[in-house]
């Protein structure tokens, strides 16, 4: 999210390369999504075609520079979820990296298995499968509902 660009948006889609894979991938931008990019909207010249503020002053050509701001802004992230954890009476350790468990755990019954391995960007179904087995209790939870609460 930190090296979003405004170039990567159009027609009201997300166009990018995952970097874990390298496979691009195209995704509509919800209305919430929508209404957070407004707010950012008006420091679009300031952030040099970034979206975010985080990169503006980064030197492009410099890999370390990136990923050294990169990091940074992850860590602030991170510092600042875990205030709002505490703000919240939240006992979890909240991170950025938790965001895509907490979308698989709030997903686990409401998308087939095959759309959240396109999702994922997973290149294997198996993959999908043992990371939502964390997530997915609502059949065995009925089942056992079925024969216990008769």
């Amino acid at each position: 999210m930190i090296k979003l660009r405004w170039s990567d948006f159009k027609d009201n889609r997300l166009y990018y390369v995952m970097n874990k894979n390298e496979k691009p991938l195209s995704l509509k931008i919800p209305d919430k999504g929508k209404a957070i990019l407004d707010l950012y909207r008006i420091n679009r010249k300031e952030n040099h075609g970034y979206v975010f503020p985080f990169l503006k002053d980064v030197d492009n050509h410099s890999a370390k520079d990136i990923f050294t701001k990169t990091r940074n802004a992850t860590q602030l992230f991170n510092k600042y979820l875990k205030r709002i954890a505490k703000k919240c009476d939240i006992n979890k350790n909240l991170s950025n990296h938790i965001a895509r468990h907490s979308f698989g755990n709030i997903a686990g019954d409401k998308i087939h298995l095959l759309m959240l391995q396109k999702l994922y960007r997973h290149s294997d179904l198996k993959t999908t499968l043992n990371y939502q087995a964390n997530f997915i209790h609502k059949d065995a939870d009925d089942a056992l509902d079925s024969v216990i609460n008769f």
